[in-house]
């Protein structure tokens, strides 16, 4: 900390930008500004990309960024710039591809150099102010930077110019399209399953990071061909999560990644993105299993987003929630000592928890060897033997335990929590809290899910623009993940309430979308509208197709076509979604695990959404029991409608109205359908499980 003035940051809309505006270096947001005032005194620029809930970005800022030499150094040879990944996607996007082309890595902290029209020429992540830990010192790569810019200048625009020329070439996708084929799923299929980790769970080695879409796409693959090793690889890996410390087992909720390969040791930051993802997860694995692990985990998730990750009386799901409380600290608010748990226990309460949790003397922490990561070491039945003790009075004991121990832990300093709401986050929130309501029988999901769309549409929407990227503030203008992931969302809301004004808006998003995102020639969509300000020198028309680490935005953008095809029978959308997904066809394969939501676009292309029509009486159990039949079984993409005597006239699209045979609100009865095709009614729940089973094992016919 330090006595200078607030710099150019004081009254940002960032929370990462705001906790630097007592630095002493003279930063600047992105924009015009800062690319003219480089141009004008002909210097480089030092860019910094980072978050709020990054520990190595407030790392480096204690470090580096509020030492007064350090900064005098960077303030006399550089312009500096300092970027919020999470408000700014598009250009981290942009500058973590050059920069790891570059170094080698990426991630957070970005350090990138750029000449003053912003073409990076050197970076990396992480620097130390001095020589240590096997990297150059800051200082030192402060001044060798500036002597390259100044000495070697041809030498540096030269590489500078094409590190871009190359970056451009790979963010459009060029020469990756081709036709496609069910081949390519199966490569894909065939990729992650080659990269499970049988012990451990999860895909690879360490660090080991949630893939959310692969777990679904191996869930729906196994539906349709009950190979049994593809279900053991998704409960394996839930399982393993679940129980390892990546999971919060106090207050629920998922940390950002493990450390480690066994799921142990996490990096305590808790994002939006990954919950509301691994929420489905669980949801749906739950479906498949009936395994009481994966509805308590969900309803776990729920429970910590409801506490703590959403405001309640508005709607709106936040951003994500620091891993610590301050720069001394590395997970300590989660994390505990022998003698803090001791402290928070009765000694038989502590018995059990130290066995449960694996809790020691000596932990899992470097920084702290005391501190130990709660992780289930040993089942309830194990330890009631150890203590003797029945295994209903050790279960009863570690729920006991774990109330006084999250109460314990609230009296600690909070990590602090991002209260920004982007909108593309929010949208996957909603999305995950609807299929909570339908699969849980949570109407409070259903409704706050309901109110926070209600929220985006009220001041997050412009017919002009589209969706914005932040609800609240100075508007920022949205990028392609606003638009689809929110009229993703806004269909899930239409099927769960056949209100025509949900429907509405999901198709006026997607219209807007192709006509300012979509590339009419080459297939699918760019991240960022036909009429977007510069970005600087790093102005490439990209096309987002890697999970990374959000689901990418031309597979979402090809799913939310192939939905809208369905309901309202335009062949355009239908069209558009097929020359999306050949557009990256030739270049998936190579991205495996990296591009499972590619996987199930092309699954869904394949063989059309599928969509379950409920009639009958609200209150007929009947009718009731088929809609909790329908809802209990996980098919990726499918559509659950419910009429009753009561909806609205015009509240089905006349698409899917005019290949229902004999439909009638007041009976109960189901449809399932396909395309254009759909099964005949019954009234039984079984034969509906079994119809949805079969449902869609092989392509349909356009």
């Amino acid at each position: 900390m330090t006595d200078q003035p607030a710099n150019r940051l004081t009254n940002s809309a960032s929370p990462y930008l705001r906790s630097a505006a007592h630095q002493p270096v003279a930063w600047h947001e992105w924009g015009e500004e800062a690319f003219a005032r480089a141009r004008a005194e002909d210097k480089p620029i030092l860019l910094d990309i980072g978050a709020v809930w990054c520990h190595w970005c407030h790392v480096i800022d204690r470090e580096s960024y509020e030492n007064p030499e350090i900064a005098a150094l960077i303030n006399q040879l550089f312009i500096p710039v300092k970027v919020d990944r999470d408000e700014r996607p598009d250009v981290d996007a942009r500058y973590q591809s050059a920069i790891s082309a570059i170094s080698g890595q990426g991630g957070w902290p970005l350090t990138g150099f750029l000449t003053p029209e912003g073409k990076p020429f050197f970076g990396g992540t992480y620097f130390p102010p001095e020589d240590a830990m096997g990297r150059p010192g800051f200082k030192r790569i402060l001044a060798a930077v500036s002597d390259s810019f100044r000495n070697r200048r041809a030498e540096v625009e030269k590489a500078a110019g094409a590190l871009a020329e190359a970056v451009a070439q790979a963010e459009t996708f060029a020469g990756a399209r081709a036709s496609l084929d069910s081949n390519i799923i199966d490569q894909q299929i065939q990729a992650i399953t080659g990269l499970f980790d049988p012990r451990n769970g999860g895909f690879g080695r360490s660090p080991k990071f949630p893939h959310a879409a692969a777990i679904d796409l191996l869930l729906e693959r196994y539906q349709s061909t009950r190979e049994p090793n593809l279900l053991a690889i998704v409960e394996t890996t839930l399982e393993k999560m679940a129980r390892g410390g990546v999971y919060d087992h106090l207050a629920g909720g998922f940390h950002r990644y493990s450390v480690d390969e066994r799921w142990l040791v996490p990096h305590f930051e808790k994002m939006s993105y990954d919950n509301s993802e691994l929420l489905r997860n669980y949801l749906h694995a739950y479906q498949v299993s009936r395994k009481p692990l994966f509805r308590e985990t969900a309803e776990g998730i729920i429970g910590w987003v409801t506490e703590s990750l959403s405001d309640q009386a508005r709607g709106g799901f936040y951003a994500s929630q620091d891993a610590d409380y301050s720069l001394e600290d590395d997970g300590d608010y989660f994390t505990w000592t022998l003698d803090e748990l001791r402290a928070a226990l009765s000694p038989e309460e502590s018995s059990v928890i130290e066995l449960y949790y694996d809790v020691e003397a000596h932990g899992e922490m470097h920084h702290n060897p005391a501190k130990n990561v709660l992780w289930v070491a040993r089942e309830p039945e194990e330890i009631a033997r150890q203590l003797r003790l029945s295994e209903a009075d050790v279960r009863l004991i570690i729920a006991r335990a774990k109330g006084k121990m999250l109460a314990a832990r609230r009296a600690r300093p909070t990590p602090v929590v991002d209260t920004t709401l982007y909108v593309s986050w929010n949208a996957m929130f909603c999305s995950a809290f609807l299929d909570a309501g339908r699969v849980l029988g949570r109407a409070d999901c259903r409704g706050f899910a309901l109110k926070t769309l209600d929220r985006i549409l009220d001041e997050a929407w412009s017919e002009e623009k589209g969706f914005a990227h932040r609800v609240g503030g100075a508007w920022l203008d949205g990028s392609l993940d606003d638009q689809v992931f929110t009229a993703a969302a806004l269909l899930d809301a239409y099927e769960t309430t056949l209100d025509q004004r949900y429907f509405r808006a999901a198709e006026r998003a997607i219209e807007l979308a192709i006509a300012k995102y979509g590339d009419s020639e080459r297939g699918g969509f760019f991240d960022r509208p036909t009429d977007a300000a510069p970005m600087g020198g790093l102005d490439v028309r990209r096309k987002p197709l890697q999970d990374s680490p959000t689901p990418g935005g031309n597979s979402v953008a090809a799913m939310v076509l192939e939905r809208l095809a369905a309901f309202t029978g335009k062949s355009q959308y239908r069209q558009w979604a097929e020359i999306t997904l050949e557009a990256f066809a030739g270049i998936v394969p190579q991205y495996g695990l990296f591009a499972a939501t590619y996987g199930l676009a092309a699954t869904l292309h394949a063989r059309h959404p599928l969509q379950v029509v409920v009639t009958g009486r609200a209150e007929d159990p009947q009718s009731r029991a088929l809609e909790e039949a329908a809802a209990g079984v996980y098919r990726f993409g499918k559509a659950l409608l419910r009429l009753t005597p009561e909806t609205p006239a015009d509240a089905l699209v006349p698409a899917l109205k005019d290949i229902l045979p004999g439909l009638r609100p007041d009976a109960p009865h189901a449809f399932v359908c396909a395309g254009t095709v759909c099964q005949p009614p019954t009234a039984e729940p079984e034969t509906l499980r079994a119809l949805l089973a079969a449902a869609a094992s092989g392509a349909a016919a356009d």
